[in-house]
C-alpha cells in the first residue's frame, strides 16, 4: 500500500501529465503547463517536465528560445496516461457508479472501451438529465449487438442512459474526418470508465494522420 505522502507526490506528478492529455494533439510551453495545471512552484513544474522527458513519456522540442513539450508516443506512456485518466475519472463523485457499473455488467464482450460524455462529463448536468456514454468496441463485434445488451438497463437506470457504440475503426474515421462529428465531441468531453489505454491509442493515431481536436 502506498503511504498517504509517496501518494500526494504522485498525484501532483499526474497533474502535470494530466495538461496534456487533455488536447493531447497541442504541444505546450513551461508556461501553458503552469497555467493549466495552476501550480505555482517553477521549480517542481521544471522537475517533473524533465523527469517525464528523460523517461520517453514526454518529448520536448527547441524552436528558437522556446521549447516546447509534448506526448511521446509509446507502450509505456499509454500505460502511464491511460491509468491516469481513469484514476481522475473514479474520484469524480458525482458520477452513479453504482448504475455505470450495472450497465457494464451487461456488455458480453471482451473488449470494450466505456466513457462517459455530454454534460456528465463536463459537471454541467441538470436535474432530469440524461448520461450519454459512448462504448468502443474491436472491429469483430457488432455495435447494434451491445446497444441491445444494455439498452434496458441504460432506459430504466436513473440518470437515464443515452448509450452510443461504435468500433475502433468506426471511431478512429470519425476523429480523421474532416467534418465535425459525435465522435470528435466525445473527445473534446469524455471520462473515461475502462479501457482509457486503447481510447489513447486511437486518438494517438488520428493525430499522427492529422486529427487536430
Amino acid at each position: 500500500m502506498i503511504n498517504p505522502l509517496k501518494w500526494k507526490m504522485i498525484n501532483k506528478e499526474y497533474n502535470i501529465i494530466e495538461t496534456f492529455m487533455r488536447n493531447p494533439w497541442e504541444s505546450l510551453t513551461f508556461k501553458q503547463v503552469k497555467d493549466i495545471s495552476k501550480n505555482k512552484s517553477d521549480n517542481y513544474i521544471h522537475r517533473t517536465l524533465k523527469k517525464f522527458v528523460k523517461e520517453n513519456v514526454l518529448k520536448e522540442k527547441r524552436i528558437g528560445n522556446v521549447v516546447l513539450y509534448s506526448i511521446n508516443l509509446n507502450v509505456d506512456t499509454l500505460n502511464l496516461i491511460g491509468f491516469v485518466a481513469e484514476h481522475k475519472t473514479k474520484i469524480k463523485s458525482y458520477l452513479p457508479f453504482n448504475g455505470i457499473q450495472k450497465i457494464i455488467g451487461k456488455i458480453k464482450t471482451s473488449f470494450y472501451i466505456f466513457i462517459v460524455t455530454g454534460s456528465y462529463a463536463k459537471n454541467k448536468q441538470k436535474k432530469g438529465s440524461d448520461m450519454d456514454v459512448v462504448v468502443i468496441c474491436d472491429n469483430k463485434e457488432n455495435p447494434e449487438r451491445i446497444l441491445s445488451q444494455i439498452r434496458l438497463e441504460a432506459e430504466t437506470m436513473i440518470p437515464e442512459i443515452h448509450a452510443y457504440a461504435f468500433t475502433e475503426s468506426q471511431f478512429y474515421e470519425m476523429l480523421i474526418n474532416k467534418e465535425e462529428n459525435y465522435g470528435k465531441e466525445t473527445v473534446r468531453n469524455a471520462l473515461i470508465i475502462t479501457g482509457a489505454k486503447q481510447y489513447y491509442d486511437i486518438l494517438m493515431r488520428a493525430i499522427e494522420n492529422g486529427f487536430k481536436g
